[in-house]
């Protein structure tokens, strides 16, 4: 195996900090990994994005410094800072992006018109938390409440508590002795949204 060049392992380290923002995000949203390439440069950004908010650390940490010093800034605190706020960034955008907060903001003042949500499809669903009869291939209807739902239109599961199968009348046939029913997403033809949950 050829070594590394001392450029290619300062990129490296330079570029961790954005690799560890993006594998928050990425772990706590459901939005899919993009390529290689949109990776390294989602990277970059994110590595500028906390180099910017280790220098603001370390300029308000040595301002306090002044009164009550903790330890010099070296080399460690540095890597502390940058892992912790790769951590925080991470989290803060996973939090942004998976409750629509921003572009929220965006669409009321007439900037944008798109969703924070990687599709419709999850947009909707985690959006209107409501009971829902999913409409099968085979004309079968399952109503339920959708505790569980795959980030992709064409692959995954549903799992749908407290389910119940209707007829063509809208009688319900509650599957009692079942928790939960687990209904493959291919197997659904569409989605239907219920205003009210049904009386009880």
């Amino acid at each position: 195996m050829p070594e590394l060049s001392k450029e290619v392992i300062a990129l490296l380290q330079y570029l961790l900090p954005g690799f560890l923002v993006a594998w928050v995000l990425y772990g706590l949203t459901s939005h899919q990994k993009p390529s290689q390439f949109e990776r390294v440069v989602q990277a970059l950004i994110f590595s500028l994005a906390v180099r910017v908010l280790v220098f603001i650390q370390r300029v308000v940490l040595e301002y306090l410094g002044q009164w009550k010093a903790l330890r010099p800034w070296d080399s460690d605190a540095d890597l502390v800072c940058s892992f912790l706020s790769a951590i925080a960034l991470g989290v803060i955008i996973a939090y942004v992006l998976n409750t629509d907060r921003f572009h929220r903001i965006l669409r009321k003042i007439g900037l944008s018109t798109r969703s924070a949500h990687p599709s419709e499809w999850c947009g909707t669903l985690s959006e209107h938390a409501r009971y829902v009869v999913l409409h099968f291939k085979d004309d079968r209807r399952l109503y339920g409440w959708p505790k569980v739902w795959p980030s992709d239109p064409e692959k995954g599961h549903f799992f749908i508590i407290r389910p119940s199968w209707l007829d063509a009348d809208g009688k319900n046939y509650p599957l009692e002795p079942i928790e939960g029913l687990l209904v493959n997403v291919a197997d659904v033809k569409w989605v239907e949204f219920l205003k009210e949950p049904e009386a009880k």
